[in-house]
């Protein structure tokens, strides 16, 4: 796309701006992993009024892939019982989704994940069941790969949110 997406516009904030001030109500803790341009990122969040819950992890793998953040990230919250795994480009996200998203929490299931219309999306909650799983798969792995272990057990939560679905890779892509 050309641009960074995690300081992206819309309605106002940045993209990561947004994001934070819906997870403040309803995660106890947050971690941001960081890696191109982290001094930017950890600058622009740390205007979100409530910062405490806020904890900044840095990649340094981040040129490997997504993949590596969100191991970076979950080695730092291993005492977690789940964990949100969302990804940056999906400000628009009410904010009334993410408390219903979590009442989806079961002890059937390790793995949840939202749909609309029959199609995936994201975020995804991640039970602490799954993280040495993922901490300790190749760096070229991906969640593709790691949902087919038998030993996650998905759940998928259809409901009416079709920004789940969404995802501003292009510039025609962004809201206006």
């Amino acid at each position: 796309m050309g641009k960074f997406k995690p300081l992206l516009s819309y309605r106002g904030k940045s993209f990561i701006q947004n994001i934070v001030e819906k997870l403040i109500i309803v995660c106890d803790k947050i971690i941001i992993v960081t890696g191109f341009n982290a001094d930017d990122v950890q600058n622009n969040v740390r205007q979100v009024k409530v910062n405490s819950k806020i904890e900044f992890v840095v990649n340094s793998e981040y040129e490997k892939g997504m993949f590596t953040s969100l191991q970076a990230g979950l080695k730092v919250a291993k005492n977690s019982d789940w964990n949100l795994y969302h990804f940056v480009d999906q400000p628009g996200l009410p904010e009334n989704f993410y408390a219903n998203f979590i009442k989806q929490i079961d002890n059937k299931h390790n793995w949840v994940q939202p749909s609309f219309n029959e199609l995936r999306g994201h975020p995804i909650l991640i039970c602490r069941s799954l993280y040495d799983l993922i901490i300790n798969e190749s760096e070229n792995s991906s969640l593709r790969e790691i949902s087919k272990n038998p030993i996650v057990k998905k759940k998928f939560w259809d409901c009416e949110i079709k920004e789940i679905l969404q995802d501003f890779d292009t510039e025609e892509d962004l809201p206006t």
